[in-house]
């Protein structure tokens, strides 16, 4: 399916790698504009606007912590300044802390909250202005799957973007007006780079077991729906929580 995201630019927040870097590559695939955000991977998000450039597309890196609005509002301005307007807005960025909510306290409840709960905050109210502005514009947001049905030692995760979720539902009800579809992708577990691989390689047999398609996710399992979302092809979905997740969950 062509998409037809030419002319459309893209934020993508966290992403220089795993999931986020195969989001961006594949909006750049169908023609959008892609910004990258990124916080501490630079040479990663610098990479992947060469791998879109080498491949005939555009993309800019940008630098900011989600968690900071002042930075956040900069970054989205900014690209509003390069790329003359903002269509698309991918909440992916994110920190999980596993550990036992009865052995953990604030300083490991902040990050994660400052993170995928306000950063997500932080970047719709930041770009939606701009897609109020164009009667027009997408948000999607990635959460995992514990967020929809609870999953020991990630309980912060899943409170936060839990959050997220609702945050998405309300704010399609109060942006449809202008043409703005919210959406929500939750995910299974999906290997990335950060993954504990010894923990995976111990415990893949059993892991896989609780997916009906006996594995678990890829980077590029992800990035088709995201785009797909951010099309026109998607322009009467708007409040839905999709599940990209091997069959894990089925809420």
């Amino acid at each position: 399916m062509d998409l037809n995201l030419t002319g459309k630019t893209a934020l993508v927040t966290g992403g220089g790698r795993d999931v986020g870097r195969e989001i961006a590559l594949q909006l750049a695939a169908e023609g959008a504009y892609v910004a990258v955000n990124y916080n501490r991977s630079a040479d990663e998000a610098a990479a992947v606007v060469r791998d879109i450039e080498a491949a005939g597309g555009s993309a800019k890196a940008y630098g900011a912590d989600i968690a900071d609005y002042a930075a956040v509002t900069a970054m989205v301005d900014s690209v509003v300044a390069d790329f003359g307007r903002i269509d698309v807005l991918v909440n992916n960025a994110g920190y999980v802390k596993v550990q036992k909510f009865l052995e953990s306290g604030p300083e490991d409840w902040k990050p994660q909250i400052d993170t995928c709960l306000y950063g997500a905050i932080h970047c719709c109210r930041a770009a939606a202005p701009h897609m109020v502005k164009q009667n027009s514009g997408r948000i999607i947001s990635l959460i995992g799957d514990s967020s929809r049905i609870g999953e020991a030692n990630i309980s912060m995760a899943a409170a936060t973007r839990a959050g997220t979720m609702a945050l998405g539902k309300s704010l399609a009800k109060e942006l449809g007006r202008n043409n703005i579809t919210v959406n929500t992708v939750s995910l299974g577990l999906v290997q990335t780079s950060h993954s504990d691989a010894e923990f995976l390689a111990k415990n893949m047999d059993k892991i896989v077991r609780n997916y009906p398609l006996r594995r678990i996710g890829k980077p590029d399992d992800v990035a088709p729906m995201i785009a797909f979302l951010a099309s026109d092809a998607a322009a009467w979905v708007t409040g839905q929580t999709i599940s990209v997740n091997g069959g894990f969950s089925m809420v």
